[in-house]
C-alpha cells in the first residue's frame, strides 16, 4: 500500500545513495559536505562522478563534490542561507570561485513526487495507448527527447501516448533511473500544446508507474514554467532541488 510516507522515505533514500550521505544528512540543522564517490545503485540519470552538486530538501544543504572542491563549498554554505545557495547570487558567487578550476554552475532542476490525494487521471477525446518498449522502438526522435532517452534507452521502461487518429501527438515516458523510482518525461508537438494533453498522459504515466511497483518521480529546469504547472496539476509536489556545476564544455569536444 503506498502512502506518502513510504514514497518521501524511499526517494531520500535514493538521494542518499546519488549524493554519498546518509539519508538523515538531509534534515540537519546545519549544511554536510561530502565527498563524491560512485555507489552502487545511484540514479543512472546521474553522470558520475558528481563534481559540484547542492542539494536540498528544504532543511539544509548537502554538498556533494570533488574532494580539491571541499573548501569552495564550505566556503559557499558559510555565506549563504539554504535557501538562498540556489539563487542569483549564490550562483554568481559560486562561478567566480570555481572558474579558476575549469568548471561553472551548468543545472539548476526542482524534482517532484506523486501526492496521493486527489490523483486522478483526465478525461480526453483522444486514444490513449499504453506503450511498452517494442511499441516505442521506433520513437528515438528529436520530438520526443523528453519523453524518450535514446543515450540510455534500455531504461525506458513504460510510455503513454494520445493519438489523433493514427498520429502521436502526446508522449509521456518513463525511465528506469533507479530501482524504485522511475522519473516521468513529457512532450507534446507544438500544434497540440495548451490542450491539456501533457496532463493527460502524465497522469496516466504515474499511475500505470505505481501499479508496476515503482514511484514516479518529475524533473524539471527551474524556469520551465509550463513543465512546473504539469507536474503540479498532475499531482506532483516539489520534494528536492538540486545545483549542478560541471566541467566547462569546449565547442566540438568532450568535458574537460
Amino acid at each position: 500500500m503506498w502512502t506518502h510516507d513510504l514514497i518521501f522515505r524511499l526517494a531520500v533514500e535514493q538521494s542518499a545513495v546519488d549524493f554519498c550521505c546518509a539519508p538523515e544528512d538531509f534534515f540537519r540543522d546545519e549544511n554536510v559536505i561530502t565527498i563524491s564517490c560512485f555507489r552502487e545503485g545511484r540514479r543512472a540519470d546521474l553522470e558520475p562522478p558528481h563534481v559540484f552538486d547542492l542539494v536540498s530538501y528544504g532543511s539544509n544543504v548537502v554538498a556533494c563534490v570533488r574532494e580539491d572542491l571541499q573548501e569552495i563549498a564550505s566556503s559557499l554554505l558559510a555565506r549563504f542561507a539554504p535557501a538562498h545557495c540556489f539563487g542569483a547570487a549564490a550562483i554568481h558567487a559560486l562561478d567566480e570561485l570555481l572558474l579558476p578550476q575549469g568548471i561553472r554552475v551548468e543545472a539548476l532542476s526542482g524534482f517532484f513526487l506523486p501526492c496521493l490525494e486527489g490523483r486522478r487521471i483526465p478525461e480526453s477525446p483522444l486514444e490513449i495507448r499504453i506503450l511498452e518498449p517494442p511499441d516505442f522502438a521506433w520513437l528515438y526522435r528529436p520530438e520526443w527527447s523528453n519523453a524518450l532517452c535514446a543515450r540510455r534507452r534500455e531504461l525506458d521502461r513504460l510510455c503513454v501516448g494520445a493519438y489523433a487518429g493514427e498520429t502521436l501527438v502526446a508522449l509521456a515516458g518513463a525511465s528506469a533511473d533507479s530501482e524504485k523510482l522511475w522519473q516521468i518525461g513529457v512532450d507534446v508537438l507544438p500544434a497540440y500544446r495548451r490542450k491539456g494533453l501533457a496532463k493527460v498522459v502524465t497522469a496516466r504515466l504515474a499511475a500505470e508507474v505505481f501499479a508496476r511497483g515503482k514511484v514516479p518521480f518529475y524533473g524539471v529546469a527551474w524556469a520551465n514554467i509550463p513543465s512546473v504547472r504539469n507536474a503540479l496539476a498532475c499531482g506532483f509536489v516539489p520534494a528536492w532541488a538540486q545545483l549542478e556545476a560541471k566541467p566547462i564544455r569546449k565547442e566540438g569536444s568532450a568535458e574537460v
